[in-house]
């Protein structure tokens, strides 16, 4: 079992930024690939971002790819998502997945998710 607590979200301005974080506990976390994904109302939830298990390898949605940056640190059990150049549309609920060691972007294959955390991006 992996528990998933995020939290940094908040209320923000257009072109402001926010750090969201994820903390972990239980399973060795060094061992899972963590997921960022992001659910606005009304839409179904979508990959935000992603690292492997060893923090060398990232990805990202092309609609955040060089605003949004992932980040892990094994030795405090957490994974963190810096978001910049932030925009109305990025407004959602982030939530943060874990799953054994490779990433992907299909959420279906994440076996751990937190509660989320709300984003809202006003203009």
């Amino acid at each position: 079992q992996v528990r998933l607590v995020e939290s940094g979200g908040g209320l923000v301005q257009a072109g402001g930024s926010l750090r969201l974080s994820c903390a972990a506990s239980g399973r060795t976390f060094s061992n899972v690939a963590m997921g960022w994904f992001r659910q606005a109302p009304g839409k179904e939830r979508e990959f935000v971002s992603a690292i492997n298990w060893s923090g060398s390898s990232t990805y990202y949605a092309d609609s955040v790819k060089g605003r949004f940056t992932i980040s892990r640190d094994n030795t405090k059990n957490a994974v963190y998502l810096q978001m910049t150049s932030l925009k109305p549309e990025d407004t959602a609920v982030y939530y943060c997945a874990a799953r054994p060691r490779t990433t992907t972007p299909e959420a279906v294959h994440y076996d751990y998710w937190g509660q989320g955390t709300q984003v809202t991006v006003s203009s």
